[in-house]
């Protein structure tokens, strides 16, 4: 076999293989199989009917966050806190619905992506992968 053709291959095979080793920021949360599917359009999701809107579901470890981003993009957090899991403290969204804070250490991350704003916590939450054909969002990890 050529040699460049190998390489190209190899190369190929260690991008195919990292593409599945995406961060999704599990840092010792427990894992908790998550196949969940909604109708945003049920009372109960009447906030996911416009961007920007959050509800609480349950599932994962500690609940899930769902957060509308745009018309067809949503956002699904783990409400785990990251900082000392042993703890099993529940993060909240505050009242400026921007921030989700974890009450047991005050730490904060963004409803759109779980991104860390402030810590003790030094690690994002977990977020979970959504797809959205409307009506139905289905949340999965």
């Amino acid at each position: 076999m050529n040699k460049g053709i190998r390489n190209f291959i190899l190369i190929c095979l260690v991008l195919l293989s990292c593409h599945s080793c995406k961060d999704k920021g599990n840092y010792n949360v427990p894992y908790v199989p998550v196949n969940i599917t909604i109708n945003v359009n049920q009372p109960d999701f009447f906030n996911l009917t416009v961007p920007t809107g959050w509800v609480y579901i349950t599932g994962g470890s500690r609940g899930i966050i769902v957060y509308r981003k745009s018309d067809t993009e949503f956002v699904a957090i783990e409400r785990h806190s990251t900082y000392l899991p042993e703890d099993q403290c529940a993060v909240t969204v505050l009242s400026d619905g921007v921030l989700l804070d974890d009450p047991c250490s005050d730490s904060q991350w963004l409803i759109m992506d779980g991104t860390l704003v402030n810590g003790p916590a030094s690690t994002p939450l977990v977020t979970y992968d959504t797809m959205y054909n409307a009506p139905y969002l289905t949340i999965v990890n």
